[in-house]
């Protein structure tokens, strides 16, 4: 058990879980960003990074003077998705802006590389009522033609799973089934973000999009 002992004390200091929540946008971000973001001084940063790389939660990137740092795969994703639904609602944010942007993170979010909260759930629905994945979320013989007049090419990485909703505490799509259809989402303009965080919404063109292509059948949120 040694380790998960190794495990829950990296992600037990709040700096490292900032970090590491902040990284669940599915981008590289520089030791600084993070380190404004946690609100730390960049030793102290550059510290927790450190550990968290040797941990294997992020990997490192060098580019010039700059250290970028990402989560270390969907895996790590995954993870710290399920570990925060377990734990459940955290205290209530305070002030007008912080309840705004975590309401907007419930309708809609990113979780690493595909669709979260409410509008990854409806993606889901859709996908089920369509038969292109079953009720575990696996892609079934026509999803899979459905998916590639999409421009889904299968690879390597595992084609659909499912991943536990911290806010929505179900099921959402994930894999590379997943992470295919939030990048042509977002593509198309039909996903926007909002700001630089992970909340996303849906346009009105994706609106129109969703129901081109079948998945949606009423307002979305």
């Amino acid at each position: 058990m040694a380790g998960m002992h190794v495990l829950a004390a990296l992600l037990a200091d709040r700096t490292r879980a900032a970090f590491c929540e902040a990284l669940l946008d599915g981008r590289a971000w520089t030791a600084t960003e993070l380190a404004r973001h946690a609100r730390v001084a960049p030793s102290t940063a550059s510290e927790h990074l450190t550990r968290l790389i040797e941990g294997g939660l992020l990997v490192e990137h060098r580019q010039g003077r700059h250290r970028y740092v990402a989560l270390a795969g969907p895996h790590v994703a995954e993870l710290l998705e399920t570990m925060t639904a377990f734990a459940g609602p955290g205290a209530s944010p305070r002030g007008l802006r912080a309840s705004s942007a975590s309401e907007a993170m419930a309708r809609g979010r990113t979780c690493y590389d595909h669709l979260a909260g409410k509008l990854g759930i409806v993606l889901k629905s859709g996908l089920q009522d369509l038969g292109v994945v079953t009720a575990d979320l696996a892609v079934t013989e026509p999803g899979m033609v459905w998916l590639k007049e999409l421009g889904f090419e299968p690879s390597k990485r595992q084609i659909s799973r499912a991943c536990l909703d911290w806010t929505e505490r179900v099921p959402h799509l994930a894999g590379a089934a997943g992470a295919h259809l939030c990048s042509v989402f977002i593509e198309r303009g039909w996903v926007r973000r909002i700001g630089s965080s992970r909340a996303v919404v849906l346009t009105g063109a994706g609106e129109a999009g969703w129901r081109e292509i079948g998945l949606l059948d009423a307002p979305v949120l």
